[in-house]
Order: structure tokens, then sequence, then C-alpha cells
């Protein structure tokens, strides 16, 4: 409720940028290898998923996960949006209907896990999350898929109310000195 004029106002942005769907929904893989449609505001392009193959050269992250720092598909909105992390309100419906949690490891793609090897698929144990270990880390843009996993594994070993307290604190410092990317 108290979220609903920014989420207005970024849906009206996000629509006027280029016409397409202010809302980006994705097929993602929850605790147990669950599937479930996670969405966000959508902050690239309406075909950014059909022009992935063309950049796959360009991929700046080691493992199965796609990161670009300067990914041409992102909107000049979308840059704002994911500064702001205002990108993932939209997720907070998922935490609603069960899907994910607020804190837990984030939920990825179906064609990353069918690559995970067993220790990658130890972060499926927990109920996925919006925020997690990673995403609070200064260098977050550096660190190698091993270092992410290994972040998410501690969470999975410590995961209770005082590691989320302090996971969800150390967020909205980040969110606040807008660390996005």
């Amino acid at each position: 409720v108290l979220a609903s004029p920014i989420m207005l106002i970024t849906a009206i942005a996000v629509k006027r940028c280029d016409g397409g769907p202010a809302i980006f929904a994705q097929e993602r893989v929850g605790k147990n290898g669950v599937h479930f449609k996670m969405y966000k505001f959508r902050s690239m392009c309406a075909d950014a998923e059909s022009r992935l193959a063309e950049l796959a050269g360009k991929n700046e992250k080691d493992g199965p996960v796609f990161k670009m720092a300067d990914d041409p598909r992102v909107t000049r909105v979308g840059r704002f949006l994911r500064k702001t992390s205002i990108d993932e309100l939209p997720q907070f419906v998922n935490v609603l209907v069960g899907d994910i949690s607020v804190v837990g490891p984030r939920p990825a793609l179906p064609k990353e896990v069918a690559q995970y090897t067993t220790r990658q698929r130890q972060r499926l144990s927990v109920k996925q999350g919006i925020i997690c270990y990673w995403q609070t880390r200064r260098n977050r843009d550096s660190i190698t898929f091993d270092e992410w996993v290994d972040l998410d594994l501690v969470y999975v070993k410590k995961c209770g109310i005082w590691s989320d307290l302090k996971l969800i604190v150390q967020t909205v410092g980040c969110v606040l000195t807008a660390q996005g990317s």
C-alpha cells in the first residue's frame, strides 16, 4: 500500500518509455526446483529476451548466469529503476502468494539451474528471496558466480530471523545510497 504511488508512477514511466508492458514476468526456479512466474518492472527493451543470443559473447560473469555492465537492452528508465532497486517492487506480489520470501537466494532461470552442479543446487534448498547476501556487497558486480553461490550457501546454513533482519537493514542502506546496478 505504501509503495503503490511509486509503483503507479513507475508503471507509467516504463510504459511511456517505449510502449511495451510495464511488468516483466519470467519463469524462475524456487525452493526444491519448483517453477513460478516472477514479476519485476521492465527495465529492458520489450524484445530483450530475443536479443540475448547476440550478446552471449559479451557475458561478464562466469558460470550459468548472464551479466553485462553496459547492457544495451537496458532502457533509460530501466537504468534508474535498477540503480534505485524500484524494478524489484513487484516481487512483493511473489512474496504475498508464497513463491518467494523477502530474504533468500535469488531465484534463478530454469536454463541456469539446468547447468548447476550438485553444490550449486544446494541454493534451492531454502525459499528463494528478493534480498540475498551478494546483493549487499559493495563489490557485487565483480564477484564470480562461485563466490555468489558461496554467499548463498552461507545463507542456507545461517538462515533465521536474525540473519534475515540484518540483511534487510543492509539492503535498506544499499537502496538509500542507490547501489543497484
